[in-house]
């Protein structure tokens, strides 16, 4: 059965030093385990939280860091729509080159007009790191996953074909519900391979699409369905996102 572990904390801030501590934590292992860390983000209020300390931490060996995208908007790098963008102003930007070039994987600017080229094009930059067909998804260490109120993560939306997609690693949208229309998003056999994927939710304004989701598995919204095969989905919430849960009560966050 699939593990889920949900975490509260009391505050925002509380949660953006939990989930430091934790990425300090994964990182290191996979770091001993394969010499590298692969990592996803998302976009929305995701990255502001999970980069706040993340960024200044001093211990994570940042060289070893492949950074990916869980989805991404089909803008140019400057839009203030990209997620690109976001994740180079919380994180990259600190990082003053302590990750190298070649291993931010960013959707191709000159791709942008074409989502079909350009989520080609994205699985076969992930090929580069992500030994095709062994397995047949790659694994990521950890996919950092944010929710929509209509359930959605990465860009898998409700009723839309993208949530049955079995064989792709990454697949585009050109009528997405919520603007802009057009992006390319990992699949969720690739979010199902991960060895570690972290739905991060904070605010009252959540709370019902949380308990919706954990307790009570509403099939409609595709962030039920991450349900890693061998790794753990966790649920990093404030006291706020996490009031509406009965079943799966919160714990407190050890590492």
């Amino acid at each position: 059965m699939p593990l889920t572990k949900v975490f509260s904390f009391t505050k925002v801030d509380d949660v953006a030093k939990g989930l430091d501590r934790f990425l300090e934590h994964e990182s290191a292992e996979a770091i001993e385990r394969n010499g590298m860390f692969t990592v996803a983000f998302s976009g929305g209020s995701l990255p502001a939280t999970a980069c706040r300390y993340l960024r200044d931490n001093k211990t994570i060996d940042f060289s070893r860091w492949y950074v990916f995208w869980a989805d991404e908007r089909c803008v140019s790098h400057d839009s203030p729509e990209s997620n690109y963008r976001l994740v180079k102003q919380e994180f990259l930007d600190a990082m003053e080159g302590k990750i190298p070039d070649n291993q931010v994987i960013a959707i191709d600017e000159k791709l942008v007009g074409d989502p079909e080229e350009a989520a080609k094009d994205y699985q076969i930059q992930m090929e580069t790191v992500f030994d095709k067909g062994r397995p047949k998804f790659p694994e990521f260490d950890c996919i950092l996953l944010g929710i929509g109120p209509d359930g959605h993560t990465c860009s898998l939306f409700p009723d839309r074909p993208q949530i049955e997609e079995r064989t792709k690693w990454v697949v585009h949208i050109d009528d997405s519900p919520k603007e802009p229309p057009c992006r390319i998003t990992l699949t969720l056999p690739v979010l199902n391979a991960a060895k570690s994927a972290v739905f991060v939710a904070t605010g009252a304004g959540k709370s019902k699409t949380v308990r919706e989701i954990v307790d009570d598995k509403n099939v409609k919204m595709p962030a039920s369905h991450v349900a890693l095969a061998k790794g753990t989905v966790y649920w990093f919430l404030d006291v706020a996102a996490a009031k509406g849960l009965s079943t799966n009560k919160p714990t407190e966050f050890k590492m």
